[in-house]
């Protein structure tokens, strides 16, 4: 029985996703730069003629690993503020962003070590700008639901309460079997979500 468009659609997007997945774990090993094409087409057990057939090289696979981040970021962000209290907005922030760094510690190190690159690369430095630029978009609506939050200062205090999570988020990724994840998400959910603390 032939195959129907919507099969090859679910086939095309899980050959994709092999090879993204295949690139990620090669660029945490290896680094993006000591990573080739045939590298990643020999992790994802295809020919490099067939990853030729999804991406047009490595810097374009990259790109989309990038993008869905992205997307990623600001879907968390979106249905934080799909709640109506700001409280469990913060909550929500709290639980998605440390649940995340928890399940995957190494892809959050990469899209981090990613943001630090020095201008002179200019092959990555594009890709870090488009995630610093994502970060302080999504601050900036943080920075909101703190205002909303009546709190005093809510910029500083929104400033103190990423300092806070992204401290703790590079912590869970070094060390993600010795670090009290409940105990943590705890504390910082008891300390950014009481509306009566002030500045």
């Amino acid at each position: 029985m032939p195959r129907t468009q919507q099969e090859y659609e679910r086939i095309r997007q899980e050959a994709k996703e092999k090879i993204r997945r295949s690139a990620m774990e090669l660029f945490i090993k290896k680094g993006y730069h000591a990573t080739s094409i045939s590298d990643v087409a020999k992790e994802a057990g295809i020919s490099k003629g067939l990853l030729y057939n999804y991406y047009s090289g490595k810097e374009v696979l990259l790109a989309q690993m990038v993008e869905e981040r992205i997307a990623q970021t600001a879907e968390v962000m979106e249905g934080a503020r799909s709640l109506e209290d700001p409280a469990e907005q913060l909550k929500m922030i709290v639980e998605g962003a440390i649940n995340s760094v928890y399940q995957h510690p190494q892809v959050f190190r990469f899209y981090l070590h990613l943001q630090t690159q020095p201008e002179s690369d200019e092959e990555l430095i594009k890709y870090s700008k488009m995630l610093v630029g994502e970060n302080s978009k999504q601050f900036e609506i943080q920075c909101k639901i703190f205002e909303e939050l009546g709190v005093d200062e809510p910029r500083k205090r929104s400033l103190y309460f990423s300092s806070t999570l992204q401290g703790s988020m590079l912590m869970i990724s070094t060390y993600p079997h010795q670090f009290p994840i409940e105990e943590i998400k705890r504390q910082i959910i008891r300390e950014f979500c009481n509306p009566t603390i002030k500045d």
